[in-house]
């Protein structure tokens, strides 16, 4: 069975939209995600309405925007970020937001408050999500620093707001590894994030998104092993690829390496099949 493959724009971050875009329809590829992280669309003022046509002209769905940044520290400000985000994405046809927590050492709230924060985030951004249509994607990140690191305690605080019709976890390959973490959730999973580490001399908990590549034969944190486990749960989401390795993002032409990385892991999964 052929696996459902999405690209991020992190696979060709110095080529346009329409490039990014021209780069899935040539391998088959059906769904994307857009970032508002890059040059481009979000950041320089074109209208999701040509976002959603050049789209279609490609023949590609929008997964997600990656990402609402600092999500689960809410404020005003932030729910202002978020609704313009929610805006532009029901405008330009996309499925989805990311949300990503606040990764660094400046917010270490005592856990009673982070956790308090993280519902209270979620129930801010549950109504604009269901007003609009959209899926929040929450995203816990494996690194030390990170406030919301586990699935488990997002799931958790899904639950406690009663939103779990409008929040999906995102479970992030490299993420799952650096942060320890068995559980999988896949019956609670929006999207998969997949990328590859082959440097030996870099421990998990030294691992950072300099060291993601493509996944490919030399992968050490077992991609191909969790992509296997989520789908055996019943995930049946897009899997898109996430590298931020700077040898990837330097590739001129990103289509031989991508096509590869797809090739691998789809060969993989049938022989698991067979």
């Amino acid at each position: 069975m052929p696996l459902r493959f999405a690209l991020n724009h992190m696979v060709c971050p110095r080529k346009s939209l329409r490039d990014f875009l021209a780069l899935a329809q040539a391998l088959g590829v059906a769904h994307v995600e857009i970032r508002n992280d890059l040059p481009g669309p979000i950041t320089d003022g074109t209208s999701p309405e040509t976002v959603k046509a050049e789209a279609a002209a490609a023949g590609v769905s929008i997964v997600s925007i990656n990402a609402l940044q600092r999500f689960n520290q809410w404020s005003p400000a932030r729910a202002a970020e978020a609704a313009e985000l929610v805006g532009y994405a029901q405008a330009c046809g996309a499925a989805a937001i990311v949300l990503c927590p606040v990764n660094d050492l400046t917010f270490q709230p005592d856990e009673a408050t982070r956790l308090a924060g993280l519902r209270e985030a979620l129930s801010g951004l549950a109504p604009m999500l269901r007003s609009a249509g959209l899926i929040g994607l929450v995203e816990p990140l494996g690194f030390a620093e990170c406030s919301l690191r586990s699935k488990r305690e997002a799931v958790e605080a899904i639950d406690a707001v009663e939103a779990a019709d409008v929040f999906r976890l995102v479970h992030d390959t490299f993420h799952h590894h650096v942060a320890g973490e068995p559980a999988l959730f896949p019956d609670r999973t929006g999207l998969v994030h997949v990328s590859g580490v082959v440097d030996p001399s870099v421990p998990g908990e030294s691992m950072r998104d300099p060291h993601r590549v493509l996944v490919d034969a030399e992968d050490l944190i077992d991609n191909v092993g969790q992509i296997e486990a989520l789908l055996a749960g019943g995930y049946a989401g897009p899997i898109s690829l996430e590298p931020f390795a700077e040898s990837v993002a330097a590739l001129e032409d990103p289509r031989p390496a991508v096509e590869a990385s797809l090739r691998y892991m789809q060969t993989e999964h049938n022989k698991k099949a067979a």
